[in-house]
């Protein structure tokens, strides 16, 4: 994804500007990045629940 936004307004071939960007794979590519950033927050959030009801159950 990181790689598809430069590849949306340089020609991969010729190493120059494109006069026309490709704007679905540029927005795309930012729609992947903001997706994977909020999906591993969100299980990071469910490992900390788990290990934190874990914590909870052992000081009982």
């Amino acid at each position: 994804m990181v790689i598809g936004i430069p590849i949306a307004f340089i020609s991969p071939s010729t190493g120059e500007l494109r006069e026309q960007p490709l704007i679905p794979l540029f927005y795309a590519s930012i729609a992947g990045i903001i997706i994977i950033v909020f999906y591993s927050s969100y299980k990071e959030k469910k490992e900390r629940q788990k290990a934190n009801e874990k914590r909870r159950k052992s000081k009982k």
